[in-house]
């Protein structure tokens, strides 16, 4: 870059037009809102029929187009910011360089080189004619050496002075002239395909787009109050609080996988920033579907006759020692991702509101973090968070004809807006632990619950910090914990301090093998806000089982009327019952969860 283009160079033009794909994705991100949250949650609420489902279907695309263009243009924005941040860098060294001219009495010209005038050294009787230098960038160790050593030479006083400016003006075209080289190509990658579909290929290019803008705008992004390290709830928020709107945004387009995570950020960024993740992600594991080869068949004749008639063939073998563990691994997180598109598509349906993303990672912690709210918790009255237990994971996050885990969460959530009248509920299902893959041995040890409590501890942190931002105050909080689930919920709490600020009002067992705790009272929320509920046959071999081995100090379980709790009534036929529709167990919950404790009924 030549000096003239440089000196003219305005940053703050292109931090205009960063300001304006940045309201152009804001714009996208406002007409996606409206397009799901309103419009589409409208046509299931009052419509049906093969109509309703296709308009259904083809908002979904014009809503993934919008979406596609908010992320698009955060992208665009933060490699605009970047291209200006580089370049002003690069322009206040310049004007340094060229006010410091000016103040030696030497002249810089068009190509950079500088002129200094006429002048002698003290211990000289001879004055020294001027002249004009042209400076290096980039010095190295030697060439810096010979410099000093031609300076304290040099019979002219300015020449010391002129040949430091030209290296100074040097520099500075260079570091201009690498940013304009850097950034080009991640600005001219940005450019969307010539059409109206957004494919599967232009998701995982708005990744690898990501990638390359995050790379290059590692300068600017470092200028940028870097979150806390490992930081708690409260300092993740300070941390948000400190950006500017400009920077959130910056930082969003980035690293959504980071803020997506971070607890104690308000429930809306968390959401946008995972679903992100999700739709790159979602596309990603479709191709790499798509690139593996067909399964060959199984079977054969056998081709020596006899016994068996059919044999596996050698092709199938080889097909499966090198494909049959991703494809699976790959059908089982898509599997759980349709769950979760499933779950916003049923926005709407019977009144059911807007879904919160609040936590996502396929493959996070073995089993896949989903941590999924039904409402903003940040605006809620009351909030209960469903932990589920054994078995759990990204692939069965909705199974089933009730929709598995997120399906109770839809329920409880129903329910309990029912007995909260004019209030707002918000229910989460909270999957952020590696839950065991068996009853035996797995299921029987307290390590799963040591390693997913304190995470919990800190979600639950994290909401109470969320909500205090929102205006002030903290919903009424309710946790439920399912099965091994309860045993989770029982280690988190007796997490963290007796410093930090209550998260909790109520916690409910249902099924539970244990809570890590032998009475109600030390779990921080007074015996008289702990419920329990059971049932037969197989919820029997459960607890039960949890006893035996453990789970309970001193072989007490939540159920027992030593524990201290309130023992609710359920009519659950067994260990998975606890969330029928129109149950008294799914009404016990929802009469807690709302705080309207004298409709809880007690055994």
């Amino acid at each position: 870059m030549d000096l003239a283009t440089l000196k003219t160079f305005k940053p703050t033009e292109f931090e205009e037009a960063a300001d304006g794909y940045r309201a152009a994705g804001d714009m996208a991100s406002a007409a996606k809102e409206t397009i799901d949250n309103v419009i589409c949650a409208g046509i299931r609420n009052q419509l049906k029929g093969e109509t309703a489902n296709a308009a259904l279907r083809e908002l979904a695309e014009v809503s993934k187009n919008f979406h596609y263009v908010q992320t698009e243009c955060g992208l665009a924005s933060t490699a605009l910011n970047g291209f200006a941040f580089d370049m002003a860098v690069a322009k206040r060294k310049l004007s340094a360089a060229l006010e410091d001219a000016r103040a030696n009495n030497c002249t810089v010209n068009s190509d950079g080189s500088v002129r200094y005038p006429a002048g002698r050294k003290p211990e000289d009787e001879k004055i020294t004619e001027g002249g004009t230098v042209t400076g290096s960038a980039g010095g190295t160790p030697m060439s810096e050496a010979l410099e000093r050593q031609a300076v304290n030479i040099h019979p002219n006083p300015y020449y010391g002075t002129a040949l430091d400016l030209a290296n100074r003006i040097a520099d500075a075209l260079r570091e201009a002239t690498d940013a304009d080289t850097k950034w080009a190509p991640k600005l001219r990658a940005l450019k969307a395909d010539d059409d109206l579909v957004v494919s599967d290929r232009d998701w995982v290019d708005v990744k690898s787009d990501a990638g390359g803008v995050r790379q290059a705008a590692d300068p600017y992004l470092d200028s940028i109050n870097v979150p806390p390290k490992e930081g708690t709830p409260d300092q993740n928020a300070e941390w948000w609080k400190s950006l500017t709107p400009e920077q959130r945004a910056d930082y969003l387009s980035v690293h959504p996988g980071t803020l997506g995570a971070m607890n104690g950020l308000p429930s809306d960024v968390r959401d946008e920033a995972n679903r992100m993740v999700l739709a790159e992600t979602r596309a990603t594991y479709q191709l790499e579907l798509d690139a593996i080869p067909k399964e060959p068949s199984k079977y054969a004749a056998n081709p020596n006759g006899g016994y068996p008639a059919a044999v596996i063939t050698p092709g199938w073998r080889e097909w499966q020692d090198k494909y049959g563990a991703k494809k699976a691994r790959l059908e089982g997180a898509m599997k759980g991702m349709d769950a979760i598109q499933a779950r916003f598509d049923r926005t709407g349906q019977d009144g059911l509101p807007e879904a919160y993303l609040l936590g996502f990672d396929p493959t996070g912690l073995g089993d896949g973090r989903v941590i999924l709210a039904n409402g903003n918790p940040d605006k809620a009255d009351h909030v209960g968070v469903y932990v589920p237990g054994t078995f759990s994971g990204i692939e069965s996050i909705g199974d089933g004809d009730d929709d598995g885990d997120l399906g109770r969460g839809d329920r409880l959530w129903a329910e309990s807006s029912r007995l909260a009248l004019g209030q707002n509920v918000s229910t989460i299902t909270w999957l952020d632990y590696n839950a065991p893959d068996s009853i035996v041995p797995q299921a029987t040890r307290g390590q799963y619950a040591e390693e997913g409590g304190p995470r919990l501890y800190d979600f639950l942190q994290g909401n109470r910090v969320a909500q205090e931002g929102a205006d002030g105050t903290r919903a009424h909080t309710t946790v439920i914990g399912h099965s091994y689930g309860s045993t989770v919920v029982g280690v988190s709490a007796q997490s963290g301090s007796w410093k930090d600020p209550g998260a909790v009002n109520d916690f409910i067992f249902a099924g539970s093998p244990g809570v890590q705790a032998d009475h109600a009272a030390d779990l921080g929320v007074g015996a008289d806000h702990v419920w329990a509920m059971g049932g037969p046959w197989d919820d029997q071999v459960v607890r039960q089982g949890g006893r035996l081995m453990g789970l309970g100090d001193n072989w007490t379980i939540p159920t027992d009327e030593s524990f201290g709790g309130n023992i609710m009534k359920s009519d659950s036929s067994g260990h998975t019952g606890f969330w029928d529709e129109e149950s008294q167990s799914i009404r016990n919950q929802a009469a807690v969860i709302a705080g309207k404790y004298s409709k809880v009924e007690l055994d």
